[in-house]
């Protein structure tokens, strides 16, 4: 279950950023990548729990577990594998007045769909790799574009630095720095930010502002669950990723473990040892035969089956 849509952060978050990691897909969008997966998993039949958050865990005399959520579903379930990745994540926002009020009134802390953007004056503000790579995009798509940064520097690949350097010269990017937005106002939304450079305040009109600082990933209600926790991350045994409670798993960016990497691609990885574990548990004495699936095809739960078409055997004359 998660807070959001399927498939967590990456869908949630940035799903127009590219990923460049994942084998077989020299480039694909983060929102792509995650539509897969889920039309993947269909065959299989898989329960979602959306727009609520697992707030606490029972486990029961038989070993079983209860999951309950904020808003009071309860799920029954033999194994838990938690897949948080950093956990809850919040924006880092800045300081200014009348900040709530302005929220998805022109005010957004992520760009989920560019083309809300089409044709607006857009002022984004941010030092990192996001606000540089938005505001490249953003240029084919807003009206006007632009950025503001508290330091001359950024923090940024070179090659967005250098394409926000020459779309600047040439009048795409109105590029305003060291400076910072001190003001934000409007009678309904978003209708102009005030920014202050050099001591000296100057009001810039805009239909939205995006204020793209970070995110702070927290654990949430996860760090209540008596699990072993170092660093804001649970950690897991390498041989299947199960946690100090038998039955729960961890697997992605939400365990630690000595040589970790937070990549999607370790994520595959842990969720088959994961997966193995789980099924001799839920199986004790069953004995599983690991067979390729280009051999023996797979079963869905919804009564499909994929297979590799089999080779015909014919005597030639």
């Amino acid at each position: 279950m998660h807070y959001h849509k399927q498939a967590g952060s990456v869908q949630n978050y940035i799903p127009k950023k590219p990923i460049y990691d994942i084998p077989g897909f020299p480039e694909i969008l983060a929102g792509d990548l995650t539509e897969n997966l889920v039309e993947q998993g269909k065959q299989f039949e898989p329960g979602f729990t959306l727009g609520e958050r697992a707030d606490t865990i029972e486990k029961l005399e038989d070993g079983s577990f209860i999951v309950t959520t904020n808003k009071g579903t309860k799920h029954a379930a033999p194994i838990i594998a938690i897949a948080g990745g950093l956990g809850s994540f919040e924006p880092r926002k800045p300081d200014l007045e009348n900040l709530d009020f302005y929220e998805n009134k022109g005010l957004n802390y992520f760009i989920k769909d560019p083309e809300v953007y089409r044709d607006k004056r857009v002022v984004i503000s941010g030092g990192g790799d996001s606000a540089l790579d938005w505001s490249i995009f953003l240029t084919d798509v807003a009206k006007e574009v632009t950025l503001i940064h508290r330091r001359n520097e950024f923090r940024g690949a070179l090659d967005s630095l250098e394409k926000v350097q020459a779309l600047t010269a040439a009048g795409k990017i109105n590029l305003i720095t060291p400076a910072v937005v001190t003001k934000i106002g409007g009678e309904d939304k978003i209708e102009h930010v005030v920014v202050t450079k050099d001591g000296e305040d100057t009001l810039i009109e805009t239909d939205c502002f995006i204020p793209l600082f970070g995110l702070s990933p927290k654990l949430g209600p996860i760090g209540n669950w008596g699990l072993e926790i170092e660093k804001n991350a649970i950690k897991v045994d390498t041989f299947d990723y199960q946690t100090n409670i038998p039955g729960i798993f961890a697997i992605g960016d939400v365990n630690t473990y000595p040589g970790k990497l937070k990549l999607i691609l370790c994520g595959f990885h842990e969720a088959t040892l994961m997966c193995q574990a789980a099924y001799k548990i839920l199986n004790p004495g069953k004995r599983f035969v690991l067979k390729y699936t280009t051999v023996s095809g797979i079963d869905g739960f919804d009564g499909s089956r994929k297979e590799a078409p089999k080779a015909v055997v014919k005597a030639l004359a």
